[in-house]
């Protein structure tokens, strides 16, 4: 699984490091494809990190991701109660992001 757009890290390493960015890409790949997890739950848990670490874009782009990867709305909620439960206030508080338009 690719990302649908390179994030700042993404395309600051294929300017300055291309070798790096093929291996962590690659890296990415191997660990977001369906196994004991399915892809989907995979960056459901992706979106609880992003929630609980304060990246409001990454959350709202990540998502994103997981509906096209066939989340529910009520999945995606559940997600953000996690991080309201894992990290109070503002995990839920960044967890919203998921929900811009």
């Amino acid at each position: 699984m690719t990302t649908s757009r390179p994030g700042g890290w993404q395309a600051m390493l294929e300017k300055g490091a291309p070798e790096i960015l093929k291996q962590v890409s690659g890296i990415q790949q191997m660990i977001l494809a369906d196994g004991a997890l399915s892809a989907k739950t995979k960056t459901l848990m992706m979106v609880l990190g992003d929630s609980l670490l304060n990246h409001s874009e990454g959350v709202n782009h990540l998502a994103n991701r997981a509906r096209s990867l066939g989340a529910t709305e009520a999945e995606i909620q559940e997600t953000i109660a996690m991080a309201f439960l894992m990290g109070g206030l503002p995990g839920v508080v960044t967890g919203a992001n998921a929900f811009k338009g």
